[in-house]
């Protein structure tokens, strides 16, 4: 009880606040917190006011919220906000959730852990050579099967390797997206939009029809495996996204896993992404440096990483990790959120909520 009250009594970030069609992580990360240690403050790093996260009252509600710049600022701007947050409020530990601001979290986490403030973040060695850009590389070496893929600055280059191996092709951005290419043309104009969205480089990558596996898992950061959970995606987003899951048994890819995590040395939460096509081995084409957004999934079964997360960082007495039961699904469901227009206002105009939304709804409890 002694280490939870001191956990309870903390406060942490966490930023990935958007429930849309297209979730990002911070959602399910807040209401594992909220699951083991129902008391903790919880602060939300938002990058638009309109995240829908913001203003929810469930288990992934938040105590405050405060804007930041967008990643493609840099480390420096983030800093600076971070500072101006600092001076109002207190935050032990920062859970990161969206890839294209891991880099800038890994470049200030020398100056966050001088503030106090904790983080469990992979090498920028690590980081980089996991990136979609360099992970075809990196599998070769380890004498892992991986997709074809080919980078490129240019939609040319992109091009030749299309022919190569025959169209369609997927072609992905540095951060995010996948748009499926049937000819050059499209191609050429997929390759366009991600360069503006996500900047170069841009990949093209074969495409494999198989099932899609995924794994979200913790790394100690010296090749240990603190905890994972494998999932076969049952329902799928037209952006890819799974959307209902079952748990999975498999030593195959158990040990596919722990050998990429004790490769990387990785430090702090992950999904890796495997597609299995008939005839062909497990396929790793994609590692995202974050829990996902189906992180919650795993907590309700007494696999709870972000706990387990927050344990190691502020050195408590870390909770077993049950197993996750094989044959056990998750199936993702929307609802509305309920706002008002002056949390908005808030928010919008001075980059801050730092009181409960408002509750002042007919019917509602």
């Amino acid at each position: 009880m002694t280490q939870h009250v001191q956990i309870n009594s903390i406060s942490v970030a966490v930023t990935g606040l958007h429930r849309g069609d297209n979730p990002q992580p911070g959602a399910s990360v807040i209401a594992s917190l909220r699951r083991r240690f129902p008391g903790l403050r919880i602060v939300g790093l938002s990058y638009d006011p309109m995240e829908s996260s913001i203003y929810c009252r469930d288990n992934s509600h938040l105590d405050a919220v405060y804007l930041l710049p967008y990643p493609r600022t840099g480390p420096k701007a983030l800093l600076e906000r971070l500072e101006a947050i600092l001076a109002k409020e207190k935050i032990d530990c920062i859970i990161p959730c969206l890839d294209s601001e891991i880099m800038n979290f890994i470049e200030l986490q020398g100056t966050l852990s001088k503030r106090g403030i904790k983080t469990m973040l992979p090498s920028k060695a690590a980081f980089l050579r996991r990136g979609k850009e360099n992970l075809s590389m990196l599998c070769n070496r380890l004498g892992m099967p991986t997709p074809e893929t080919r980078v490129a600055k240019d939609s040319s280059e992109l091009s030749k390797f299309a022919e190569q191996i025959g169209y369609p092709v997927y072609v992905k951005g540095k951060y995010y997206e996948a748009h499926l290419a049937t000819n050059e043309a499209e191609l050429r104009a997929n390759f366009d939009e991600l360069a503006e969205l996500w900047g170069l480089p841009v990949l093209a990558q074969e495409m494999v029809i198989g099932e899609e596996y995924d794994i979200v898992g913790l790394g100690d950061g010296h090749g240990n495996l603190i905890g994972s959970c494998s999932i076969r995606k049952m329902l799928r987003t037209s952006a890819g996204k799974g959307f209902a899951g079952v748990v999975i048994a498999d030593p195959r890819l158990d040990d596919l896993v722990r050998r990429f995590i004790r490769a990387l040395r990785w430090a702090g939460p992950f999904e890796l992404e495997f597609i299995k096509a008939p005839g062909r081995p497990h396929l790793l084409f994609e590692m995202n440096p974050r829990f996902p957004a189906w992180v919650d999934f795993p907590s309700q079964l007494g696999c709870n990483l972000p706990a387990r997360l927050l344990e190691h960082l502020m050195g408590s007495e870390e909770t077993p990790l049950s197993t996750c039961e094989a044959g056990r699904i998750f199936i993702r469901h929307s609802v509305d959120v309920l706002g008002d227009i002056s949390d908005l206002a808030e928010l919008a105009s001075t980059g801050e909520r730092t009181s409960s939304p408002v509750l002042n709804f007919p019917g509602r409890p």
